[in-house]
């Protein structure tokens, strides 16, 4: 049996624009992504804490080291900038091999977006 299973999450960080006008998707830091083991492409849900919104997109690789959460497309109507977010990824795997997987979960400083040691 296969079930899906959280990948990564990168817990409470902060939305620092949103682009009505560009093709969709979320950008994110590249220091975030390599943290949460998330790459660009892969398919990520959103939750906003603000106001209680999920959606689902892709994610495109922002600048290195520069906090950038930005939602772009559409889904910059379902958030503000400066929202606190939660943003997570899923894996399809085997049920055994499920119950050995540990997920990539980093808490960021929610103020500055950078990775907390």
């Amino acid at each position: 049996m296969m079930i899906e299973v959280l990948k990564s999450k990168i817990h409470r960080v902060r939305v620092t624009q949103a682009n009505l006008n560009y093709v969709g998707s979320i950008t994110i830091d590249e220091d975030l992504m390599e943290a949460a083991n998330m790459i660009e492409g892969e398919k990520v849900q959103i939750l906003d804490i603000n106001n209680g919104e999920r959606l689902e997109t892709y994610i495109i690789k922002g600048e290195r080291g520069s906090g950038c959460i930005c939602l772009n497309g559409a889904a910059a109507r379902k958030v503000a900038v400066d929202d606190l977010v939660i943003i997570v990824s899923y894996a399809l795997m085997d049920f055994e091999e499920a119950k050995e997987f540990k997920p990539w979960v980093i808490f960021p400083d929610s103020a500055t977006n950078k990775i907390v040691k």
